[in-house]
């Protein structure tokens, strides 16, 4: 089992920035590759950004490409994800979730393990 619990989210004016963080616990941190998913109302949950067990290699959603950094410090036990040029429609519940490192980072069903999320509002 790994225990993930997520922290940083909040309101936020559009074009500002947000950090998001992920703590883990349980189960060798480092064995599991990372995500970030989230859900707006209304809409399913969807990828929005994922890297390897090592951090050496990054995925993201084509719609947060350029303004999201997702990255991992395994020695903290943490993941982050760095939100800049945040838009109105990125707001929605953001989850930290983990998989095995042979699945595919951009679905959602890869992921085993999950945090209850944490809410980012972004306003006009």
């Amino acid at each position: 089992q790994v225990q993930l619990v997520e922290s940083g989210g909040g309101l936020v004016q559009a074009g500002g920035s947000l950090r998001l963080s992920c703590a883990a616990s349980g189960r060798t941190f480092s064995n599991y590759a990372m995500g970030w998913l989230r859900q707006a109302p209304g809409k399913e949950r969807e990828f929005v950004a994922g890297l390897s067990w090592s951090g050496g290699s990054t995925y993201y959603a084509d719609s947060v490409k350029g303004r999201f950094t997702i990255s991992r410090e395994n020695a903290k036990n943490t993941v982050y994800l760095q939100m800049n040029s945040l838009k109105v429609e990125d707001t929605a519940v953001y989850y930290c979730a983990a998989r095995s490192p042979s699945t595919s980072p951009n679905l959602a069903r890869s992921y085993d393990y999950w945090g209850p999320g944490t809410q980012v509002t972004v306003s006009s």
